[in-house]
């Protein structure tokens, strides 16, 4: 269907890939993996055509129908949501206009018969294409599809340009489902959407009958979906048949095999070599020397690749707080809207957060998980009732605007120090470090930075902390897999207590004691971890 043969790829003085091969098969679902800067979205863009490659080949049929979603997304503005969906799928409306103007004409008693055999013609072929594209059903499946990712009919209506960033990028996934490609290409789909969007997308692209080639950061969404893995690194393309657990198995198992070919050639290098050194002398052995120095001049030296640098958390010991963390009772928000409405979020609400419990506060979009996270950790106040932090409680606050409030034109280092001026710099570098942020990198400015790289500064600074106590809102997002897995072991080695908000459920699974359901206005607890939850919710969706 598509394949891209012994293709090369330079941006600047940089290879991305050298003589890279892979192919997308009809109705294939794969997943596209790799280090950041590796040249994933590259890929996509030498795809579509957007860029070219510096070797190789590409073939497609030009006839073949390609949707790509991206995190760039264009301009929204002078269409309601569900216009802008439907204006995915071609020229469908002019379409239907045309068709309407060829029936007009059929249906005059004095149309003649070549006039109406011409007209039959261009009829029959309009309804054909406007067959093909789904013309018949598009609005239907359109207000399924944004309903499916959280807008609901109360908003098909609304301009597009009233929607936030986040919004707009469901709109945008929504119109490249709508146009339903025979190729679907997603970069990072489940940015910006909640579980509840996430699983019923996974569900859609499971019964979607076209290809697909994706990157995600979720774990769960991926292995849920996809049969092939392309890794793109080290300068290579390399194909493994499986989900993605099965790809780090296989990755790992060849990285050993690797390594021990690369141990045996060494060592029959050496002895080459050595050989040589003793012999070269010698007029005896001349054509044996000059035979093994050939010899070692045609062998390709295996290349190990370096161990990318990872994300290292030591939590710094943090004084024991009291067994009971924080208690809420009565607790209610109300929000002032935009328009002078009063929004209830949560009302009633009470609970007893206990010493090391791992809560994940849960709940759609909008329902007030992150209202509830801001009224514990102090940056909200409550309409009713009362927040009481137990003794010698130390809190670190991660949320979703932590990434705001770092000054553009200071340096990571300048950054992070400013927010632990007690430590040294030495110290400072020390924790960079960890957070790959070494040497010059730590010198960049805040300002160029990536989603991904903000969240490792931030998170930086609540590690520095001797905090017991720690709320996240968000903290996967930016973050690729293997940055989310190292987190995950640091929050479950964190000697105190959390409470997270997170989509991602894989996440969840590994860390969950207990969960906080935001739903209805309401504050529900299950006593339990993530997938007792998840059990109780399916009960509770079949009585």
């Amino acid at each position: 269907m598509i394949h891209l043969s012994n293709i090369s790829k330079q941006h600047g003085n940089k290879i991305l890939y050298r003589n890279g091969s892979f192919q997308i098969n009809a109705g294939e679902k794969i997943g596209l993996v790799g280090p950041n800067g590796a040249g994933k979205t590259t890929i996509f863009r030498i795809i579509t055509g957007e860029e070219g490659i510096d070797g190789g080949t590409i073939s497609k049929s030009d006839r073949t129908v390609i949707g790509y979603f991206s995190q760039n997304i264009e301009e929204m503005k002078g269409r309601s949501a569900l216009e802008e969906v439907k204006s995915a799928v071609g020229n469908i409306t002019e379409m239907q206009n045309r068709m309407q103007e060829c029936e007009a004409k059929l249906a005059d008693p004095d149309l003649d018969a070549d006039e109406m055999t011409k007209i039959l013609e261009e009829y029959g072929e309009l309804q054909a294409e406007f067959e093909r594209l789904g013309g018949y059903d598009l609005e239907s499946r359109a207000a399924e599809i944004l309903t499916g990712l959280g807008i609901g009919p109360d908003d098909y209506h609304r301009p597009t340009e009233s929607f936030s960033g986040g919004w707009k990028m469901r709109i945008a996934l929504a119109k490249i489902l709508a146009l339903n490609p025979e190729v679907l290409l997603m970069d990072e789909p489940t940015n910006h959407l909640d579980v509840e969007s996430i699983i019923w997308l996974e569900e859609w692209l499971v019964n979607f009958k076209g290809a697909i080639l994706m990157t995600s950061h979720d774990r769960d969404f991926m292995n849920r979906l996809v049969s092939k893995i392309v890794e793109i690194a080290n300068k290579t393309i390399t194909v493994y048949g499986g989900n993605y657990d099965f790809y780090e198995r296989e990755r790992d198992i060849r990285k050993e095999q690797l390594i021990a070919a690369a141990k045996r050639q060494e060592d029959m290098l050496a002895k080459e070599e050595e050989f040589i050194a003793r012999f070269a002398a010698r007029a005896s052995h001349a054509a044996q020397v000059q035979s093994r120095v050939k010899k070692l001049e045609k062998i390709d030296r295996i290349e190990i690749p370096p161990e990318e640098d990872e994300i290292k958390f030591e939590w710094p010991v943090p004084p024991r707080g009291g067994d009971e963390v924080v208690k809420f009772e009565g607790l209610s928000k109300i929000w002032n809207r935009d328009d002078g409405q009063a929004k209830l979020v949560f009302s009633g609400a009470n609970a007893l957060v206990k010493r090391m419990d791992r809560i994940a506060v849960v709940g759609v979009n909008g329902a007030g998980k992150s209202t509830l996270l801001k009224i514990i950790a102090g940056h909200a106040d409550p309409s009713d009732g009362k927040v009481t932090l137990g003794a010698s409680i130390n809190l670190g606050y991660f949320s979703q605007n932590s990434l705001d409030v770092l000054d553009p034109k200071a340096t990571i280092l300048d950054e992070v120090h400013s927010r632990i001026p007690n430590a040294g710099m030495g110290f400072v570098r020390s924790l960079l470090g960890a957070f790959k942020f070494s040497g010059e990198e730590a010198e960049k400015k805040i300002s160029i930075l990536s989603g991904g790289e903000k969240s490792r500064v931030v998170l930086a600074t609540i590690l520095a902390q001797p905090v017991n106590f720690l709320i996240l809102d968000e903290p996967t997002n930016h973050l690729d897999i293997k940055s989310r897995e190292v987190l995950l072991e640091a929050i479950k080695n964190f000697p105190g207590t959390v409470m997270i908000v997170s989509h991602d459920r894989h996440f969840l699974r590994e860390v969950t004691t207990r969960v906080f359901e935001v739903d209805k206005n309401q504050l529900r607890i299950y006593e339990g971890d993530y997938e007792y939850y998840q059990h109780k919710k399916h009960q509770e969706q079949l009585a």
